[in-house]
């Protein structure tokens, strides 16, 4: 169905949503005849069927487990689970189910246009900044690109709207892998591997193995993570184009074939004429912004990219240099009384926030929230050594105090349990009291946000405000 006459097919769009509703419009615009099922049944759904139907879509609320009659083809938004009835319905009638990256994929080319390349990112955590620090590499390098998919830009309006690119820097989630059976990229990186979504995927393995579809057909380089050895066994299982490359990238002293850090320098060994004996300098640690360890992984990611599409070293150095994080990304708030406070409220895994801890030596944590299922000995371990103080909020803070008290019982540790609007400004005096000058408050959550909160930007905004706050006071 890559380049069919759409014309009177019959297509189930399974889902209202961002993914959904763009998809259920591309395609009845193309001819063909779209019911769209969606399980919830309430205002806002029935505000979003009411302006499909008026362009002549059916729409099914409440119903999201039943295939249609006549279904040729599901296409479904990335967060509905593999053992939904409807799939199990699609597969016993020989349906193919895709996600809206399927269709984007599929759909590209279809208008006459030369289809632009993508360089594709996925990983537990790094994806959007590594994907944006990319999208910076190559327009220094003069191309026409966007940062697009589970970054919020649809794939869908990258690819048949009127704008041309030369290159796409694709955000990719294991959902939306999951669902993508033809993707093949230009290159793809996966920048890590850890627990994450295992209630959607049911185990590690069949996470890993959607997160490792991302290298499926690659034709130039398959970029894996030197330091997590299951990225490098996702390489080794693809099915990939004759001559495409294996590049690994460390924060240490790079092999041939990798790009890594010496002296503070960015280098490459992968892409160069003689990588057994010679290095390109990149960059210096000091123009990725903020310079953190993770960060600098990032960034050598998004060069490994970069380079893999003949990018020139000069534009990686001016791409990370233009680059500025998303807020609540490791962001620096302010300095008050000699003691840096930073927002990271975007580590919502364990993964992230020790990726947040290895920054900086001597820590007052902000921690806790809904907790995924996770478990937390494994990081206050790695982390005991740089804790000056903890202060714990959330439905599952429980998880971390008893964790603190088996592996790190000198820290004194601050258990709020109230929930209210003013918890997150308690939790800053407090983290504040136990502090001293050269110390950094870090809100690393480790869990999610929604027991307290709308989402994690919501945190990080209360966390800034609180911040300031108590910066107006000292003054």
């Amino acid at each position: 169905m890559s380049n069919v006459d759409w014309q009177g097919k019959h297509v189930t769009v399974a889902g209202l949503g961002v993914s959904g509703i763009p998809a259920a419009r591309v395609l009845h615009g193309l001819g063909a005849v779209v019911t769209v099922v969606n399980d919830g049944d309430d205002e806002r759904s029935r505000a979003q069927a009411a302006e499909l139907e008026a362009q002549g879509i059916t729409v099914r609320l409440g119903d999201g487990d039943t295939l249609p009659p006549s279904t040729e083809l599901v296409v479904t938004a990335p967060g509905w689970k593999p053992g939904k009835p409807l799939f199990a319905a699609a597969a016993d009638a020989g349906v193919p189910v895709w996600g809206d990256v399927e269709l984007a994929w599929r759909l590209r080319g279809q208008d006459g246009r030369e289809p632009a390349p993508w360089l594709a990112v996925t990983g537990t955590n790094g994806k959007t900044t590594t994907v944006r620090m990319l999208a910076s590499i190559l327009e220094a390098a003069g191309l026409r690109t966007a940062a697009v998919g589970n970054i919020g830009v649809s794939l869908l309006d990258a690819v048949l709207g009127e704008e041309t690119y030369d290159v796409l820097a694709v955000e990719l989630s294991s959902y939306q892998l999951h669902w993508a059976p033809s993707l093949r990229a230009h290159s793809a990186a996966v920048l890590n591997l850890a627990p994450d979504h295992l209630d959607w995927h049911g185990s590690m393995e069949a996470y890993a193995a959607d997160k490792g579809r991302i290298y499926e057909g690659n034709r130039v380089a398959c970029v894996y993570n030197a330091a997590d050895p299951a990225t490098e066994d996702l390489v080794r299982e693809a099915d990939v184009e004759e001559g495409c490359r294996a590049i690994g990238f460390t924060l240490g002293t790079p092999g041939p074939s990798q790009l890594g850090v010496v002296d503070g320098i960015l280098v490459d060994r992968a892409f160069v004429k003689n990588r057994q004996k010679q290095a390109q300098e990149l960059a210096e640690t000091a123009d990725v912004d903020p310079p953190a360890p993770h960060n600098i992984a990032n960034a050598l990611a998004a060069a490994a990219l970069a380079r893999a599409f003949g990018v020139e070293p000069a534009a990686v150095r001016d791409g990370l240099r233009n680059f500025r994080p998303d807020p609540h990304r490791i962001e620096h708030v302010a300095d008050v009384d000699g003691v840096a406070y930073v927002d990271d409220s975007k580590a919502t895994n364990t993964h992230a926030a020790e990726a947040s801890l290895a920054a900086y030596d001597s820590i007052v944590w902000i921690a806790g929230g809904l907790a995924k299922g996770a478990t937390f000995d494994e990081l206050v371990t790695g982390c005991a050594k740089r804790l000056r103080g903890v202060v714990l909020m959330g439905a599952d803070r429980a998880l971390i105090r008893e964790a603190l008290a088996r592996h790190a019982p000198e820290v004194p540790v601050v258990d709020l349990a109230r929930t209210d609007t003013g918890a997150m400004s308690e939790a800053v005096r407090e983290a504040a009291r136990l502090a001293r000058p050269g110390d950094t408050v870090l809100m690393a959550p480790a869990c999610a946000s929604m027991d307290m909160f709308v989402n994690y930007n919501k945190r990080g905004e209360a966390f800034a405000d609180a911040v300031r706050a108590r910066a107006a006071e000292s003054v």
